[in-house]
């Protein structure tokens, strides 16, 4: 069970992150502007944005085991429609209802390793399927490029859809949970969670946590190019993203009290994106990795809070979809500002003090009050 929650976050971003080397190609063919192409992913951010904090309350009311029965074919079935979508709006439709299905993911996976930890710390564990994002990113944008040299890009979408197929039978074959629904959950419950201080805490670490992951992963290759350096060097950041689950998250079940942890990733995180503005060459390439494991480690360790707090034993979908819904706040917004900032500068350190500043000053205040909350 507890590889289901990394192979699942593994379709999620394989999903999702699919389309991007495809941009010229559907772009072509389709007679898209890249606004339009633009929209094809935000289709689905927008329904996942949406449709997180429902998918929470309904994994509360009748556990994951069953959210996911549902969920998972909607997810299948449409990533295999928008292989075949015969127009852009139909394109759109599909990619909007698979954000629908994959929407559920977020509140449930803390819900599986809750159940099977065995009562152990859950930041391993939930660092081990936050590595399943960076590998499902990782092959979406590593191997699609390979895929469409030998296929159209209709069969490759085609292709990634027949493994959700193969993942929602699996799921409903030998998925397992003895955790029991609480058909008796009032809307109160709803109205409990949103007024702990300790979720809105969470709220803004994930929101900082994303946000700046996600704009750094944006503009990097930008920056590196205005910077003369090879802009593949980027990858660094999804490479800190990946061992920054495991890693962090076995260091934070060593010290219980995890504000320690949150406030020297902050330093680290601060002090390693500053450095992408005036380190020298190769340094550059440990900021660019300390920036991606830095925030990713937040991360692992704010949806590790989330899943281990009593006061939320009976309400862990519904906190988790509620912050990773409103905690898109920061990747919607950074990467806009980021941009700005060189527009009105024209450099890039301004934008990047920009990241280092709110993502360091987040975390190191989050982490000075999450435990006095907990």
């Amino acid at each position: 069970m507890l590889s289901f929650s990394c192979l699942i976050a593994f379709l999620l971003h394989l999903l999702l992150f699919a389309t991007a080397p495809m941009a010229s190609i559907m772009i072509g063919q389709m007679g898209l502007s890249h606004a339009e192409f633009g929209m094809v992913y935000s289709a689905s951010m927008f329904s996942l944005i949406l449709f997180r904090i429902p998918w929470g309350l309904i994994a509360d009311r009748i556990g994951y085991l069953w959210t996911l029965k549902i969920a998972l074919p909607i997810a299948a079935a449409s990533a295999l429609a928008r292989a075949f979508a015969p127009s852009y709006p139909m394109l759109l439709a599909s990619q909007f209802i698979l954000g629908l299905g994959l929407a559920s993911v977020m509140p449930c996976l803390p819900l599986i390793i809750k159940e099977w930890s065995a009562g152990r710390p859950l930041g391993l564990a939930t660092g081990i399927y936050i590595s399943g994002f960076a590998v499902g990113n990782a092959t979406a944008l590593g191997v699609t490029p390979l895929l469409l040299e030998i296929m159209d890009w209709r069969y490759v979408l085609f292709f990634c859809g027949g493994l959700a197929v193969v993942m929602g039978i699996l799921w409903w074959g030998w998925a397992k949970s003895s955790m029991k629904s609480t058909p008796d959950s009032k809307p109160g419950q709803f109205k409990k969670v949103f007024k702990n201080p300790l979720v809105w805490i969470l709220l803004l670490l994930m929101s900082a946590a994303m946000g700046g992951y996600d704009t750094l992963a944006t503009w990097m290759p930008k920056v590196l190019e205005m910077k003369k350096i090879d802009k593949a060097l980027a990858s660094l950041l999804p490479l800190g993203f990946f061992l920054a689950g495991p890693v962090v998250g076995w260091i934070s079940d060593r010290f219980p009290n995890r504000n320690y942890t949150i406030i020297l990733l902050g330093l680290l995180a601060a002090a390693s994106t500053m450095g992408i503005n005036y380190a020298p060459f190769p340094f550059l390439l440990f900021c660019l990795f300390l920036s991606g494991f830095t925030t990713i480690g937040v991360l692992t360790i704010t949806l590790a809070l989330a899943a281990e707090q009593e006061n939320f034993s009976s309400s862990i979908g519904t906190v988790v979809g509620l912050i990773s819904s409103l905690g898109n706040v920061g990747p919607l917004v950074m990467p806009v500002v980021f941009g700005l900032l060189i527009d009105l500068t024209g450099s890039f350190h301004a934008s990047v003090f920009f990241v280092a500043a709110l993502s360091g000053i987040t975390f190191i205040l989050g982490g000075r009050v999450s435990t006095r909350n907990s």
